[in-house]
């Protein structure tokens, strides 16, 4: 099977000739060390090195001509974190959300991401806007007065989810009107949950955050595009609402995190959907050899079967994780069964 292939059988539950894999992506501060390891010199060089069946390429940034992001949080002043307030921090009436100058998705130049997805022909092809939606609500109200505001002034809430998921949804239509025939899924993703657990109560996901994710994955499957959501953290309550939206694919699967161990995913789950990840970036990959490395994909392998692509628990590799880890996670991945 040739990777594009192999990836489709896996998020269409269809036989494979072996596990799938995606190494991640080397951070800035790693990639140098993976060039010298590899004896290469260009990221896509690399990419090939590493053996990877898929590739993602986040049409935002390549479409998007201001380098300040959509909606320009503070004023462009540096964050220092989520809970830093902005603009609607301390809005206490709807109307005032319609005042705010909202980004134009016309602006959008998919031309770049079209030369982008076209250079990796042989490869399986994620893509879409990252859509990162929630992560821009805890800027633009400061993530603790976000989740007060929930229960103190839920129109607010509301109306700004609003404007954000509409022009995440507006800018999908233009991405996929380009690219849709290009790709093989939609891969768009919010960090929901900590360590212990989501970072809302299920409740509060449900009504504020959990139909803005419905609409993005109504919107991609209307191209015909299967759907992998990107979660960090503890989210296991939520799955089933995600399965129920329409995914076809969970990605990074935290392993540390709490209910997120392979033997409860795949025994609740693995009917209804493939998995991507599940590899520890917390332990294992930072500081195991590559021995327990591959004794570890070895296991995943068994618990999920053909509906898992190796990958680690996170996507982006750090500085401390060496080469050879990654090497033996790859080399067990690609191992048959």
């Amino acid at each position: 099977m040739t990777s594009k292939e192999r990836i489709n059988a896996i998020l269409n539950g269809s036989s494979i000739d072996r596990t799938g894999f995606w190494s991640g992506v080397p951070m800035e501060e790693a990639l140098q060390r993976y060039f010298d390891y590899f004896h290469v010199d260009k990221s896509k060089v690399l990419y090939y090195k590493l053996g990877n069946d898929l590739v993602h390429i986040a049409a935002d940034h390549l479409a998007w001509p201001n380098s300040g992001g959509f909606f320009n949080f503070y004023g462009g002043k540096p964050q220092t974190s989520f809970n830093q307030p902005d603009i609607f921090a301390e809005c206490e009436d709807y109307r005032e959300v319609e005042a705010y100058h909202w980004p134009d998705p016309d602006l959008l130049n998919f031309a770049p991401v079209i030369t982008e997805i076209e250079s990796y022909k042989d490869k399986a092809v994620f893509s879409g806007m990252w859509s990162m939606f929630y992560h821009d609500l805890c800027c633009f109200f400061g993530m603790d007065n976000y989740f007060i505001k929930m229960y103190t002034n839920p129109e607010v809430v509301e109306a700004v989810t609003e404007k954000v998921v509409n022009f995440y949804v507006e800018a999908n239509k233009r991405c996929f009107d380009a690219i849709a025939t290009k790709i093989d899924a939609f891969f768009f993703g919010n960090d929901f949950g900590s360590q212990e657990s989501l970072l809302v109560s299920p409740e509060c996901f449900r009504k504020f955050i959990l139909p803005g994710v419905s609409k993005l994955i109504a919107l991609a499957k209307s191209y015909g595009l299967k759907v992998v959501m990107h979660s960090c953290g503890s989210i296991a309550e939520i799955i089933p609402d995600l399965i129920n939206a329409g995914i076809d694919a969970l990605h990074p699967l935290q392993a540390r995190a709490k209910g997120m161990d392979a033997e409860t995913l795949a025994r609740e789950y693995k009917k209804d959907i493939a998995f991507i990840g599940g590899v520890d970036t917390q332990q294992l990959l930072p500081f195991g050899t590559p021995e327990d490395v591959k004794t570890e994909v070895r296991r995943l392998k068994k618990v999920f079967g053909e509906r898992l692509v190796i990958s680690p628990s996170h996507e982006a590799i750090l500085p401390i994780v060496n080469p050879e880890n990654i090497v033996a996670m790859r080399d067990a991945a690609l191992e048959y069964p």
